[in-house]
């Protein structure tokens, strides 16, 4: 059964850069594109961004089988361990992996997370 969980990443991007090219790299990563049809076939995700300076902050709830934990997670930091994405319009974003890791659902999540988990 699924249940949710939360992964939070730091990466440092160039200046001009897309701040939803991160999000659409772990959505690649998990799903095959950023363009794909729903359901998420592995985990059904969703990614905030909020940037600061050069630095974004990217938390990416997520609902997947325990089993499948570890595998949704290492395909979100090898995702924003590239160096960047082309994106649909031919531009590159790029950016650097500063920092990641696992948290917990909180609060005001929790609603958004109930329903990932029922897919």
């Amino acid at each position: 059964m699924r249940q949710a969980f939360v992964h939070d990443a730091i990466v440092i991007m160039e200046a001009g850069g897309d701040i939803g090219a991160p999000g659409a790299a772990i959505t690649a990563a998990l799903c095959g594109h950023w363009g794909h049809e729903p359901p998420c076939p592995l985990a059904p995700h969703h990614t905030t961004a909020m940037c600061s300076g050069d630095e974004v902050r990217l938390r990416v709830l997520f609902a997947a089988d325990p089993a499948a934990e570890a595998d949704v997670r290492d395909r979100i930091e090898t995702a924003l361990s590239l160096t960047g994405l082309d994106g649909p319009d031919g531009v590159t974003t790029r950016w650097q992996l500063r920092s990641a890791r696992a948290d917990r659902v909180r609060n005001d999540e929790a609603e958004h997370a109930r329903r990932l988990v029922q897919g």
